[in-house]
């Protein structure tokens, strides 16, 4: 009986913790290459910088767009910036084709509504970083009500009871 309502604790601690847990980020479907790559970030305004990533690329790469002028990255570095240029068609979406050797892969770079008031002259200034800035309370407080939830029901549910169906 008492190994029943421990598994049912657990079972109940389980799901909890499930439902706390960050909803996997589905990646966009496109091309399937054996080396990774990217534009960050996705959206950005006319005749601002974006910068051009590629993981497991044995070879150069090289990357080319209607709306930049083509990057080369060399061999055994994995990243290059483009300026997009001034006179794209803001809300236009435009495609960025990856080449590493025989392979290549595109995916979409869109272009903002407005543009920048100034170009940085010294780089950018630092934000909160890395998930601090992306912290939701709602979301942190709601997780910590199911842990403390699910905890407190685990405890309840695996006391020992009086087997004469007594209240303790």
């Amino acid at each position: 009986m008492r190994a029943i309502r421990v598994a049912s604790a657990v079972l109940l601690g389980v799901t909890a913790l499930s439902f706390t847990a960050p909803a996997a980020q589905a990646a966009p479907a496109g091309d399937i290459t054996s080396f990774g790559f990217g534009v960050l970030p996705s959206t950005v305004a006319a005749g601002g910088q974006v910068t051009l990533r590629v993981d497991s690329c044995n070879d150069k790469a090289t990357v080319s767009s209607g709306v930049f002028d083509t990057v080369t990255i060399p061999k055994g570095q994995s990243s290059a910036t483009a300026t997009v240029d001034w006179d794209a068609k803001p809300g236009a979406v435009h495609e960025v084709t990856f080449q590493c050797g025989n392979e290549s892969g595109q995916t979409d770079l869109t272009i903002a509504t407005g543009r920048p008031a100034h170009q940085p002259t010294r780089g950018a200034r630092a934000g909160a970083g890395g998930t601090v800035a992306g912290l939701d309370l709602q979301e942190i407080g709601l997780g910590a009500v199911l842990i403390a939830g699910s905890l407190g029901a685990a405890w309840h549910w695996s006391r020992r009871r009086p087997e004469d169906g007594g209240h303790s």
